[in-house]
Formats: structure tokens, sequence, C-alpha cells
């Protein structure tokens, strides 16, 4: 597939989350009796529509999202004689809290769906960062390394290889440390001294082998990146891992359970951290290195997905997709106008003010004038737009490297 394609392909995946979004406020608002006058996925000019009873269903010519338009969201609004009592803004407060929930739960369900997906088509990945490790292969034990890290060139037997390891051998423990993944193989093997017990899996049976570790000098990564000489040990192995779980019908689903469970926890943590990122953004603009965990605009999940379809990495491009989902339900929960949460934060706020009220024996107040948080409302914008535009700016010039 050419990456045109891969990109159109995301782009398009990305437009259905946010139309599945719409869906949920949708459905919601028709079950709990409001009047939802319009549904569109696009903005700008109408391409076509259609009338299915109270509701006008269409496509519009950018496809930049979408929106459900439900009659009287706030009381501002103009609404005809037989709108007016099925107005959003006069229902009970559970009627309206269901249908703001119900865009963001649709995120959730979507991604959800797709981790099944996910699990069947191509195995889960552990959150943890554990993986099994293999003997890929046998190596001599280069002496020393160049300034960039990279092992010189050597000569001869590895003491791996003369112990008796195979290619294919699974790693399960050095030293009856129980090995996590490669790296901290390679970092526990660097602490050893004299011989290592090494316990492997072969062909299902459990073996041990004695090898003894030789003296190199390795270059050690510092916090700020820099590389450092130290003397470590090494038995000259080449290694590879796998850190995906296979899962049939049956078994994906309880493991998609704790899977998109542990995705959400890294989701909401990845979205608190969103103001640190700021710092990193304008660095990775202004000519520093980009961080890979810094966020990335539509634009530049798009890009990412079209070179994962491109290679044929859809398990890459799916997952992708995943996180777009759990992070768009998240971040539109976020209790600022003009995202659902800030709607929802109203009706908490309506909610506890007339009861407050009746405590001290006074009628329930009417709904929140939506005109007064206006300016509020306005600097959300500029400060989410200011931050979509610095996204895009680094996904332009200094783009996050996948492949």
């Amino acid at each position: 597939m050419s990456f045109a394609l891969g990109v159109a392909l995301f782009a398009a995946a990305l437009l259905l989350s946010v139309a599945w979004h719409e869906l949920g406020h949708m459905w919601a608002a028709q079950a709990t009796g409001m009047k939802v006058r319009r549904y569109f996925v696009g903005f700008g000019p109408t391409a076509w529509s259609t009338r299915r009873g109270e509701t006008e269903y269409g496509l519009k010519w950018l496809p930049l999202g979408g929106f459900c338009d439900i009659a009287g969201m706030t009381p501002h609004e103009e609404l005809t004689a037989a709108e007016r009592e099925r107005a959003m803004y006069r229902q009970s407060a559970w009627k309206r809290l269901v249908v703001l929930f119900a865009g963001p739960a649709q995120n959730f369900i979507l991604g959800f769906l797709l981790v099944i997906v996910l699990a069947v088509g191509w195995g889960l990945p552990n959150l943890n960062g554990e993986a099994k490790v293999y003997v890929d292969r046998l190596t001599c034990v280069a002496p020393t390394t160049d300034a960039q890290g990279t092992p010189v060139d050597c000569t001869g037997v590895g003491p791996a290889e003369q112990a008796g390891l195979e290619p294919g051998d699974q790693v399960v423990a050095i030293n009856g440390h129980e090995v996590k993944n490669a790296e901290d193989l390679v970092l526990t093997t660097w602490e050893i001294q004299g011989t290592a017990d090494v316990e492997v899996l072969r062909d299902g049976a459990t073996m041990h082998f004695a090898v003894p570790v030789t003296q190199v000098q390795r270059m050690k990564k510092e916090s700020d990146g820099s590389l450092v000489p130290v003397t470590v040990s090494a038995i000259g192995i080449g290694l590879s891992q796998d850190g995906i779980t296979h899962y049939n019908v049956v078994t994906a689903i309880p493991a998609s359970i704790g899977f998109t469970g542990d995705l959400l926890g890294a989701t909401w943590d990845a979205l608190l951290s969103l103001p640190s990122k700021v710092g990193a953004l304008w660095t990775a603009v202004t000519g520093g290195e980009r961080s890979a965990d810094t966020p990335v605009s539509v634009y530049g999940a798009s890009v990412i997905g079209g070179q994962a379809a491109e290679r044929g990495a859809w398990s890459m491009f799916i997952g992708l997709l995943i996180s777009v989902n759990l992070f768009l339900g998240f971040f539109n929960l976020i209790p600022l106008l003009p995202l659902d949460g800030g709607h929802m934060a109203i009706v908490f706020y309506e909610k506890i003010r007339n009861a407050v009220r009746r405590r001290f024996g006074r009628t329930a107040a009417g709904p929140v004038d939506y005109l007064k948080l206006m300016p509020i409302t306005y600097a959300v914008v500029v400060v989410l737009g200011g931050f979509m535009v610095l996204t895009l700016t680094a996904d332009i010039v200094n783009p996050i490297q996948i492949f």
C-alpha cells in the first residue's frame, strides 16, 4: 500500500471516530426524548443530506469533524413552539448528563472493540515493558566499543557458545534473576562477576548453563543523554524479544478488558502531562531534538498511520487509532467549555446550586447564562488552538520518526 493511501485511510478512520462520537450524542438525545435537528459529518457547505423523521442527516465538504445539533443545548437558541418543551437545557440533569457523556463513551467503546480486533489479529503488547527474550545469535565478545557505543570487530567463539547455548533458546533467568526484557538481561549481565548461571527454555525443557563472563568496555548512557565508558561483563549473545501475547476469539475478551484498563490509565497520565510537553514541543520547533513522547497533531498521527500502512504494520496502525480514540474520550471530559466536560460541569453546578437554594427555602434558579461564560470559553479555545498550531508545526518541521 502506498504512503499517500495509508495517510488517507488513517485520516478517514479519524473522521469516522469523530462521527461515531457524535452518534453517541444523537442516539442518547433521541432515546431521552430530545429533538435532534441535524447530524452531519464534516463542516462547511452541504454536499449531501436527507431527512429521516425530524432529523436531517448529511455530509459536508470539509472533512474536519462533525456535529450533532440538539435543540436547546443552551437557553439562548431560537426554538419553535414544538421544540421548547423538548429543549435540552430544560431536561432533567440525568438526561443531560447521559447525552453529554454518550459522545466520549462512544470513543471508549470503539477503542475497546479495536483492542479486541488487535488481540485476535496480531496479539497485544505488554504495556509494562516485559517481553520474552531469545538468543538470536551467538557471537564473540568485542573487548571495547567506539565513541558511539558500537562494538569493535572481534573473532573467535564467545563464552555463551562454548557453554552450549543455541539460537532460539528463550532466556528465562540469569543468576536467579527473572529476565523481564532484553535490556534487563543486558544490564543484569553487566553486573555479574565470575560465572553466570543462565536458565533457558529449549523445546519446552528448562536447562541451565554455566557461562563464564568476560570483562569488556561498553558505553553507558547518562541521564543527560551523554555516553560514558564503563567496565562491564558480557557473554557473547545477540538478543531478540517478543513482547506480544496472542489470543483466540474467546480468550481475547478478558485480555482486552485488562489491556484497555491499563491503556486507559496510561492515556490519563498522558493527558495530565500535556502542559509539561509545551516546552519540548517548542524545542522541537526551534531546531532541538523531537522527543518521541511529545503529542502529535491530526496531521502527524495521519502521517505515522500512513507510514505504518505502507510497511504493512497494521498492528501499529490499529494501535495508534486505539490511542487516539481513548485520548479523545478523556479529552472531551475536561470540565471546560466548549468541551463536553464543560457542559457537564454546568449541569452539576446547577444541580448543586439548586439543592443549596432549596435547603434555605428558596426556589430553583434558572439555567446558567452561557453568555457570561463566553470570555472563559474564548480563552480556552485560544489556548487549545495555540497548542494545536504548535503540535502541527512540530509535525511539519520536526516530525517524530517511527521507522
